[in-house]
């Protein structure tokens, strides 16, 4: 009889190789990735997050507008009998508002000339100017690490400085303006590099620094104002200084029914200026590094506190020229101690908005002075509280430094973070496998 011999169980490699392969996702295609990680770094970036801040902002005021107005207040009673009464007056209060805000900020349409409806964008651009300058000063801190809230002495200070160096000092046109524009700057520069020298050499906070100068530079020209042979006009004893001579007045920039003065063009300069600095020179390369890490910046050898001094210097300066436009263009009749006008406070929400880049602090100056020539226009027509101008300027702060809060009203991505649907198609293939 044969011998038979058992069947000898496979091998395991025989097992494995016989066995069914899992299924595999599919690759995603690295242009399609790369695309959507593009698109979703955009809407979670910075300029996104910085208009939905300002539409949040108008759709709260459209809400203030709506209830704070008597006739909705009125169709309100009967809302369930009449619905659409109430609807419409919301309407008309919202819509009433927000065109006159257009109206005082843009574009009059009620004006039968061009030339007249435009007016409205000139008085923007030229509320705008101070707005621009004063941004820029705190934005260049913010890059620096810096928080300057001494834009109000700065501003003083500066525009004293313009002033007194204007009407002391008589000289032809142009260097009359060009003179007293520097002696601005300088100004600005002295007040804001005490604060950078105070940090330097002491480790003074220089949020408790500013804050004060701002205080000793209001009282120093009030006192100054009214001590006859410093700021104060002769012949009088009202706390105002003298007016400025014509030759070193800003002009107007389109002729003298026009508000707007070179002043702006300054401003743009001034915008293209910090950009230079901010990112084609040495100088702003080593403000970068040390507004990004002081201790790295200190190992490579940057003098930290060389950078705080010459960083705040250059700010105030910035600043500074806010003071000018005060004084050489908005009030050359003579100015009072409360010529900076909130200006130095409103320049933080500026440079918040704008991010503290050129172009954006620039397009957020050219916003707030839209909505402060606006406001006016709008509280003259519909009776609104200019007041509401202001809490849309306070939320636009209150969302701006709230990006998570605006990406969760939204649902936008947090940038730089990959899209969960590959992750949730592989755990459902593993799971079928």
């Amino acid at each position: 009889m044969s011998e038979t011999t058992p069947p000898t169980a496979p091998e395991p490699e025989q097992q494995a190789s016989a066995a069914p392969a899992a299924p595999q996702p599919p690759a995603p295609s690295p242009v399609t990735s790369r695309g959507q990680q593009a698109l979703r770094d955009i809407m979670g970036g910075s300029l996104v997050i910085s208009v939905l801040a300002v539409f949040l902002a108008l759709v709260v005021g459209a809400v203030l507008i709506a209830v704070t107005d008597p006739t909705v207040q009125q169709t309100a009673g009967y809302f369930f009998a009449r619905p659409s009464d109430m609807l419409q007056a919301v309407w008309n209060a919202v819509g009433g508002a927000y065109r006159s805000l257009f109206e005082g900020a843009i574009y009059n349409t009620g004006r039968p000339d061009f030339a007249g409806g435009i007016q409205p964008l000139t008085n923007t651009l030229s509320a705008a100017t101070p707005l621009i300058f004063g941004g820029l000063g705190i934005a260049l801190a913010f890059r620096i690490g810096l928080f300057n809230i001494g834009g109000q002495g700065q501003i003083l200070i500066g525009g004293a400085f313009a002033g007194w160096v204007a009407w002391s000092f008589p000289m032809p046109f142009p260097l009359a303006l060009i003179v007293a524009i520097l002696a601005g700057i300088v100004g600005g520069a002295f007040w804001a590099g005490i604060v950078g020298w105070l940090k330097a050499q002491t480790g003074a906070h220089e949020v408790i620094v500013t804050i004060m100068l701002n205080y000793v530079a209001f009282y120093l020209i009030s006192f100054l104002l009214r001590t006859p042979g410093a700021l104060q006009a002769a012949g009088t004893n009202n706390p105002k200084s003298p007016a400025i001579p014509e030759a070193a007045q800003l002009p107007g920039l389109f002729g003298i029914r026009y508000t707007v003065t070179w002043a702006f063009v300054l401003a743009i300069a001034a915008a293209f200026a910090y950009w230079w600095l901010m990112n084609r020179s040495n100088l702003g390369f080593r403000f970068r590094a040390v507004g990004e890490n002081p201790s790295a910046a200190r190992t490579a050898g940057i003098g930290v506190e060389r950078m705080y001094i010459y960083g705040m210097a250059i700010a105030g300066g910035f600043v500074g020229l806010a003071g000018v436009n005060q004084v050489l263009a908005t009030t050359p009749g003579g100015f009072s101690s409360g010529f900076d006008a909130g200006l130095g406070f409103d320049a933080i929400t500026v440079a918040l908005l704008g991010r503290s880049k050129p172009l954006g602090v620039f397009i957020a100056g050219l916003l707030f002075g839209a909505l402060k020539s606006g406001g006016y226009v709008m509280q003259a027509a519909n009776g609104i509280p200019i007041d509401i101008v202001l809490i849309v300027q306070s939320l636009i702060v209150l969302f701006i430094a709230a990006p998570p809060l605006v990406r969760a009203i939204f649902g936008l991505p947090k940038p730089g973070t990959a899209s969960r649907r590959p992750r949730r198609a592989a755990k459902s293939v593993a799971k079928e496998a």
